[in-house]
């Protein structure tokens, strides 16, 4: 494993890799998206002129189409762009409708999630016992763990060693030792992999264990790896003995599914340990190449029962991505050696849980605002991007009005201009109510982490986007009263060291030019 160069400084001409068979796919798939469009519109249109009364029946269609989403649910965020399209151009926003809602499989496939998630449930039963212990000496924290257990069926685990990685090189080394010991089955489930440096150390390992015998799988993004390799590379690690899956593969028809990807970052070996984080498989992300400067990414190690929970997540995405019935007797999977698997000692306690957009329950987002709603002192955030729904955002400002101290670290370098754009339109709010805004200096923060008051956190793969929060599959790890606690607040010390504090020049009122730019970049902020 090639390690981190420790200065590298942002490089413009070092572009990310592409396959050209993944581009081409993309781009077919994308054009033949947009004639569809074009030719519905063209077709529609035509009738309207040849008989009128086709006008009259899509606009009183569209105006119904309009009261029915505004009595949904879902944020008013995500409502308003669709009923603004569908009020100025009927006839393309209804059909834009009807394309995302008869050519979606989105029901059926949460069927078959609800499904597999249901064979999974027994295995996820801890003890109530330890809700209890967490309210004992926090009440507040216990609702936030009890929130992911009621609800979400995520229950907290109080025998569960957690290591904090401020540094993906290392987890990687130490995920590659303990794949190297597998004596049952691995499971790796990442939005991306690039065949490449990043993963070649732990290909050669995941080979050889698959042919000691070893359950090997390997389950990855379609979209999320489209730029770093074809899908050879199926066939490429089939023929290593190692079962592969691609999630959700781009198809060339219209289909709202295709928005919902796997951005989870999962390791199990046998059942006894566990990864996550925020780092993918692929080069730059352990600063073999560096695109946007140095990248700063962080990730967890987790030993004991609360790998139960990681195996389980595994598990739903590998059997959702066929729509066969759940063959295969999944019991062997969450049986582990009586024997404890880290040595005795104070633990803490440890939820591990994932979030779905198909459920309508915003696991990730509600999760930050309960965390932010209960701190007393200090809450602290990294993440790459920073599209916040109203609900957060209130939660936020309300946090730092009575006096808590909300900082917030964003990328120095973006990655992707136009959503860094968006991203700096909320800033001059937020600093305007009291929230301090750091830039990473060195190049592009990609960490999704949290620390509340010292002994709270969250580590995972959730950005505080639309995308994190309302649309991809995610997952992360809420953690109380562990050490790594501490191991994530002299991080954070760290990153504010390198950070530079730009709330101050944010804090003025911006040039009329300026607010409708970022106005209508916002109107857009829940689909980029």
């Amino acid at each position: 494993m090639k390690k981190d160069k420790g200065n590298n400084r942002y490089n413009p001409g070092e572009k990310k890799t592409s396959i050209k068979n993944s581009v081409g796919r993309l781009l077919l798939i994308l054009l033949m998206l947009i004639l569809q469009l074009y030719w519905l519109i063209l077709t529609v249109g035509k009738l309207s002129r040849q008989y009128p009364v086709i006008e009259g029946i899509v606009t009183i269609f569209a105006l119904m189409l309009v009261i029915a989403i505004n009595e949904n649910e879902t944020t008013t965020a995500l409502k308003m762009p669709m009923m603004t399209v569908i009020l100025l151009v009927p006839l393309v926003g209804v059909l834009l409708f009807l394309l995302i809602e008869l050519g979606s499989n989105t029901k059926s496939m949460q069927k078959r999630f609800d499904r597999v998630k249901g064979k999974m449930t027994p295995f996820l039963d801890a003890d109530e016992k330890i809700i209890d212990d967490i309210a004992a000496k926090d009440k507040a924290i216990a609702g936030e763990f009890k929130y992911l257990k009621n609800i979400c069926g995520f229950p907290a685990y109080d025998d569960t060693s957690v290591r904090y990685y401020k540094d993906p090189n290392s987890s990687l080394c130490d995920q590659i030792e303990d794949i190297k010991n597998a004596r049952r089955f691995i499971f790796i489930e990442y939005h991306a992999i690039e065949d490449k440096e990043s993963f070649s150390e732990m290909k050669e390992a995941l080979a050889k264990k698959a042919s000691e015998g070893v359950d090997v799988r390997v389950l990855y993004d379609d979209i999320g790896s489209f730029v770093f390799i074809s899908r050879s590379f199926i066939k490429q690690l089939e023929s290593l003995g190692i079962k592969c899956r691609a999630f959700n593969p781009m198809m060339p028809f219209f289909n709202l599914f295709i928005n919902n990807r796997d951005h989870r970052k999962i390791t199990v070996v046998d059942g006894k340990v566990g990864y996550t984080g925020g780092f993918n498989l692929a080069n730059e992300y352990f600063n073999i190449t560096s695109p946007y400067g140095h990248w700063k990414d962080s990730g967890l190690r987790l030993e004991g029962s609360a790998v139960n929970s990681l195996t389980a997540m595994f598990l739903e995405m590998w059997h959702s991505t066929f729509k066969k019935d759940l063959q295969e007797d999944i019991s062997v999977f969450f049986t582990r050696d009586a024997s404890p698997v880290t040595a005795g000692g104070y633990r803490g306690f440890t939820a591990p849980f994932a979030d779905s957009p198909l459920d309508n329950e915003f696991t990730g987002e509600n999760m930050f605002i309960n965390l932010i709603n209960n701190t007393e002192d200090y809450i602290w955030f990294v993440t790459p991007y920073l599209i916040v729904s109203d609900e957060l955002k209130r939660a936020l400002i309300l946090a730092a009005k009575r006096g808590v101290d909300v900082r917030i670290i964003i990328p120095g370098v973006p990655d992707k201009r136009i959503i860094y754009k968006v991203t700096c339109s909320y800033i001059g709010e937020l600093v305007r109510e009291g929230i301090s805004i750091y830039t990473y200096t060195p190049g592009f923060c990609h960490a999704k982490m949290c620390l509340s008051d010292g002994d709270t956190a969250f580590c995972g793969t959730i950005n505080m986007d639309y995308r994190s929060l309302h649309h991809h599959f995610e997952d992360g790890v809420l953690f109380y009263d562990c050490e790594a606690c501490g191991d994530m607040k002299k991080d954070f010390e760290e990153l504010f060291d390198q950070s530079e504090d730009i709330s101050i020049r944010y804090n003025r009122k911006r040039r009329g030019p300026v607010r409708v730019g970022q106005s209508l970049l916002r109107f857009i902020a829940p689909f980029v």
